[in-house]
């Protein structure tokens, strides 16, 4: 009778433990990967949003400031406040009067509107004021643009190409009707850092046509 001999044989302890060492660190790294792709998806996500919203704040921020014109207002007092008023002396970033203020329901009344926005607990709000000149009784109605802003700086270029920090850059006697030359607009977050935008005021030909258009 002839003797079969079988040459098959299992894995030693040795090899199994090799084996499930390499198996162990392919799956950390492998599960490392995978939560680094996560993550980053996340802050692309995150960060995309956070444009988005910017520039929607930045949109309604150009779109009053380039229809800005030279009307003055009167407040609850009042008393005249310029056509355009930023600085530290008041709680508005900025407030002025701009055109294009449309009317849907086709009622009697200014296309001008008066508009200010300011920095509050960290939000960026739009506020506006249904008539030009204002009273006690007269509600403004808010809009909160952006949240987390760390820091809002608004200048001022002057007829002189100089960059002033408040507006009138003067005090006593000025023109209530004077407007700059542009206006800046830097503001911070903390996952964009500090951002800045230019917005030109329109020339002073719009503004007297726009100015006498109201009602």
């Amino acid at each position: 009778m002839r003797l079969i001999v079988n040459k098959t044989r299992g894995f030693t302890l040795m090899e199994l433990l090799i084996s499930m060492m390499v198996f162990s660190i392919l799956s950390v790294m492998a599960y490392a990967g995978l939560t680094n792709v996560i993550d980053t998806k996340e802050h692309t996500e995150k960060v995309s949003k956070r444009l988005v919203e910017l520039q929607t704040a930045f949109m309604f921020i150009g779109r009053d400031i380039e229809q800005t014109v030279g009307r003055s207002v009167r407040d609850g007092f009042g008393d005249e406040k310029p056509a355009m008023e930023g600085g530290e002396f008041g709680k508005e970033l900025i407030s002025f009067t701009h055109a294009g203020y449309t009317n849907f329901l086709k009622a009697t009344r200014s296309n001008l509107q008066r508009v200010a926005y300011r920095l509050e607990d960290d939000e960026l709000s739009r506020v506006s004021w249904p008539m030009l000149d204002q009273d006690f009784n007269e509600e403004a109605f808010s809009r909160v643009l952006l949240k987390d802003v760390k820091k809002v700086e608004v200048t001022y270029v002057d007829d002189q190409g100089e960059v002033k920090d408040q507006w009138p850059s003067s005090f006593g006697e000025v023109d209530a009707t004077m407007l700059p030359k542009a206006v800046i607009f830097t503001l911070e977050t903390e996952e964009l850092g500090e951002i800045r935008r230019v917005f030109r005021i329109p020339p002073g030909e719009y503004i007297r046509k726009a100015e006498g258009s109201q009602s």
